[in-house]
């Protein structure tokens, strides 16, 4: 199960990435930030939006030094063929993985077994492969790629910051927190 603080699943599969196929592995994506979005399906009706949106973001992401992956039950080729036919997943640079047998859908404990499709679940994974940040959102709710990126900055902060924190709705710039006996009791 993908709890924080642990590691990514181990996983190998075959993604459309910038009009081919290419091999994605668990050890491939250490080394940078990684998010890994899973969706319910292709050609449906919240996932391109979330997609989309997340597409809007990705320059930003990529400054960041952060890689994407979607990731839902059906094949690259799928993924292909909505990437060609969807001006709103057409907009998409990052990897789509292809997970028909399920396998990293169920390690990072998204799967809803009874649809063999996943839950809508963001996953922040650090340089080291270790979950930072990880949220499962119901099937009719979703998600704000802004507020991933705001997620990806405060993470990386408190990486780069030892013994600091950042508080609730966190941007970049502003005050963070330094945990103490001093401080208990005052915020």
């Amino acid at each position: 199960m993908a709890q924080i603080g642990k590691s990514i699943p181990e996983f190998k599969a075959t993604a459309f990435h910038n009009g081919e196929f290419v091999e994605v592995t668990s050890e491939s994506v250490k080394g940078k930030w990684s998010i890994f979005l899973f969706y319910p399906a292709d050609f449906t009706f919240v996932c391109p939006t979330e997609l989309e949106d997340m597409a809007n973001q990705y320059e930003e992401l990529q400054k960041l030094g952060v890689e994407v992956y979607a990731v839902s039950t059906d094949t690259h080729f799928s993924h292909k063929a909505w990437h060609d036919s969807s001006d709103a997943i057409g907009k998409i640079k990052y990897p789509m993985l292809g997970d028909q047998t399920g396998n990293i859908t169920r390690g990072f404990d998204v799967m809803i077994e009874e649809d063999h499709m996943a839950h809508r679940g963001t996953f922040l994974a650090d340089p080291d492969g270790i979950i930072q940040v990880a949220e499962i959102h119901a099937g009719g709710i979703g998600r704000s790629a802004k507020d991933m990126v705001r997620k990806v900055k405060a993470a990386q902060y408190v990486r780069d910051n030892d013994g600091e924190v950042c508080p609730a709705a966190w941007e970049q710039g502003e005050a963070t927190l330094t945990p103490s006996l001093d401080l208990v009791g005052k915020i």
